[in-house]
């Protein structure tokens, strides 16, 4: 499924995405959650009742114009981040192949949907793009093995936009990763979450990001230095995950702070994240 959130005239609502409209899965069956979250959190059935409730000649539908998206999670409980996992990005910045994940946080206050403004703080003067696919998770998972039993933890998958305040994350001697990563609506996600069960290979994806319609990055997942597993694996070891979780996977190269001359965000820009399967998220930047 595609699944997507969706603000209706009876507020914030779980939908499946198709072609052309999306179906409000709690107003087709109200016995369905509200909720993606929750949608991710219940039982296999539960999930089937709405495959079904998407395609009933009574679902309840919106044209894909007549509703605001909103984060496919709209309250994820965390909202995780691989600092360095494409080959080919490392390459880029002339940095050794790290032997095991650097992980980083952002917070809910990142959090923005499609459409959403990337808002460019007063503080901030080297404000990045970086392009992610993201994991969604949607089973509650301690010790997870490295192994192909850590797709059962999966979900779904989403694109992610890892706006990054360069200038705050290098700051002084010891850096500031998490404060120059958690700047107000600095992790757009969307448009839709594919559920794992038809985004099966999530090691074969192109991954681009278009600013102003130029493409800055072009990359493929095949580029990863940790695979799906090995992220899980390592980060459940010390952080229980749980349904809605949100873990950015590393972004590719042609970041803006590696060019000559870089490039920086600014009023005005538009930025699109393309993934493979999934779709484009697609954002305007504004000053704060």
């Amino acid at each position: 499924m595609r699944l997507a959130s969706i603000l209706t005239p009876h507020g914030p609502r779980a939908a499946v995405a198709t072609a052309d409209h999306y179906v409000d899965l709690h107003a087709t069956d109200p016995g369905l959650p509200c909720n993606v979250k929750q949608l991710l959190a219940a039982s296999p059935a539960v999930r089937k009742a709405a495959a079904d409730a998407a395609k009933s000649p009574h679902a309840v539908k919106y044209a894909t114009n007549a509703v605001k998206l909103l984060p496919p999670v709209t309250d994820p409980g965390k909202i995780l981040c691989v600092g360095l996992n494409y080959a080919d990005h490392a390459r880029e910045g002339g940095k050794e192949i790290p032997t095991e994940p650097v992980i980083f946080a952002k917070y809910i206050n990142t959090l923005c949907g499609p459409g959403d403004p990337i808002k460019l703080p007063k503080v901030a003067q080297k404000v990045d793009y970086e392009a992610e696919l993201v994991i969604v998770i949607g089973k509650t998972g301690k010790h997870i093995p490295n192994d192909k039993s850590a797709f059962d933890y999966v979900g779904g998958y989403t694109c992610g936009h890892d706006v990054s305040a360069r200038d705050w994350q290098f700051r002084g001697a010891e850096k500031q990763w998490t404060i120059g990563k958690t700047f107000d609506t600095f992790a757009p996600i969307g448009p839709v979450l594919v559920t794992a069960d038809e985004l099966t290979d999530p090691h074969s994806l192109q991954v681009q990001l278009r600013l102003n319609g130029a493409t800055m990055q072009n990359s493929n997942t095949k580029e990863f230095i940790f695979q799906v597993p090995a992220v899980l694996a390592f980060i459940s070891q010390v952080i229980t995950l749980e349904p809605g979780d949100l873990i950015f996977t590393g972004t590719p190269p042609g970041v803006g702070i590696s060019r000559n001359p870089q490039v920086l965000l600014k009023a005005g820009d538009v930025t699109e994240v393309e993934i493979q399967g999934i779709g484009v998220l697609k954002n305007p930047v504004v000053a704060e």
